[in-house]
């Protein structure tokens, strides 16, 4: 029971998320390196942006559709929900405002950073539109009872409490089962360096890439001369005139005091980040653009595009999927066989030869049993079926004939 009530106890600290979500959203939290972690400058890091694009479209880009398992003649067949009410608002719109693809994009980002959020309004006990909240404005809270109630702040800063049967929570990767882990915490350092680090760069090639020192002259400046001589090097010395040489006096001196960028290793330093960016967020780096010192080759970038459908977009489907099922369907629905599941072969249409070697395979071709007819491969392709001999499984190719009986 000790262990129960010290789970407990920790579980009243997840609003702590959700504070800490205000505060990235304002002020933000400062890294070791410096620069102040928010939402909007995490945004301005390109890895950070282009790996939760990279998870947020991949949900997007396919169709997610209502299905229903049903039984007829004797087989188990699968067929497209479109009379259920959730068909037509999540392969539509969901809230009458945005597009599918907008809404799971959306959804997709805010779950890749950890939590998201709709509010499901309900007529007549069923669904008749689903509204993003903002993750910022959300607050989750766990009962002594293990139950877990919403809160969402208004506009005007006034909280209010919403029935959970109302919320659908979609987590990211979860250590309590009630709150997504927060990434923008866990990389803050991570995204502070790389943020520092292109300051230091931004800086560097804003003084012509040169690196700061001292300027050393004979005599004694007094405080009037040393203010103007400062104005000049930041006027003549400036990247506007890098290459320009300059005419010095009082036998003038340059001592380098820093370290050039060769010597801070901008680029490897800058590259590390962009791999380490990508492990907080579950993305393979050439995924995102990078590819280190080595281009990719057709072979090898066909092999990482393969490994970012297994590794990242499926489980990030199967995540959502389960999400939509447990608060997007009743009871009665999912016993009816209904499920909700991003069609992947939607995937196959950036390649015409992949997609044509799977149809021909699928008609029979090689000799091999076909297990698709042609009207249902112009299916996947949005295309009338022919019907008559067309919806009929082709026969077996290449059958061995049978040998000649002799006398």
């Amino acid at each position: 029971m000790g262990f129960l009530a010290d789970a407990v106890a920790e579980q009243k600290s997840a609003g702590n998320v959700w504070e800490r979500w205000v505060q990235l959203m304002d002020l933000g939290r400062q890294s070791k390196a410096g620069p102040s972690v928010t939402l909007d400058s995490a945004f301005r890091v390109s890895a950070a942006l282009a790996c939760m694009r990279e998870i947020s479209q991949g949900l997007a880009q396919v169709p997610f559709k209502l299905m229903q398992d049903y039984e007829e003649g004797g087989l188990e067949r699968k067929r497209a929900a479109r009379k259920h009410p959730a068909y037509k608002l999540m392969t539509v719109s969901p809230d009458g405002r945005l597009t599918s693809f907008e809404f799971i994009e959306t959804m997709g980002l805010h779950a890749s950073l950890g939590n998201a959020y709709a509010f499901k309004g309900m007529y007549r006990g069923k669904l008749g539109e689903v509204f993003l909240l903002d993750p910022a404005r959300c607050r989750a809270e766990q009962q002594e009872d293990w139950s877990v109630r919403y809160f969402v702040r208004g506009k005007s800063g006034e909280e209010q409490e919403i029935p959970a049967s109302q919320i659908w929570h979609l987590r990211g990767p979860s250590w309590n089962g009630v709150l997504g882990l927060d990434v923008l915490n866990l990389a803050r350092e991570s995204l502070g360096l790389s943020m520092a680090l292109e300051e230091s760069a931004a800086s560097l090639h804003a003084n012509g890439v040169r690196p700061s020192g001292v300027y050393s002259v004979e005599g004694t400046l007094n405080d009037t001369q040393q203010k103007q001589l400062t104005a000049w090097l930041k006027k003549e010395a400036g990247a506007n005139n890098t290459g320009t040489p300059l005419v010095l006096d009082r036998a003038a001196k340059w001592l380098s005091t820093a370290m050039t960028s060769v010597d801070a290793q901008h680029r490897e330093m800058r590259q590390d980040q962009v791999e380490d960016v990508c492990r907080f967020f579950g993305v393979l780096p050439t995924i995102v653009g990078f590819t280190g010192d080595k281009a990719n080759t057709y072979a090898s970038a066909e092999i990482m595009e393969n490994a970012h459908k297994v590794r990242t977009l499926g489980r990030w489907y199967k995540r959502v999927q389960d999400s939509a099922n447990l608060h997007l369907l009743t009871d009665a629905d999912r016993d009816s066989g209904h499920y909700f599941k991003f069609i992947t072969n939607a995937l196959m249409a950036s390649s015409a030869k992949d997609r044509g070697d799977f149809y021909a395979k699928a008609l029979g071709s090689g000799g091999s049993p076909a297990w698709m007819s042609q009207d249902e491969v112009r299916a996947l392709d949005d295309l009338d079926p022919f019907g008559g001999e067309a919806a009929k499984l082709p026969p077996l190719q290449n059958q061995a004939k049978p040998a000649p009986q002799t006398a």
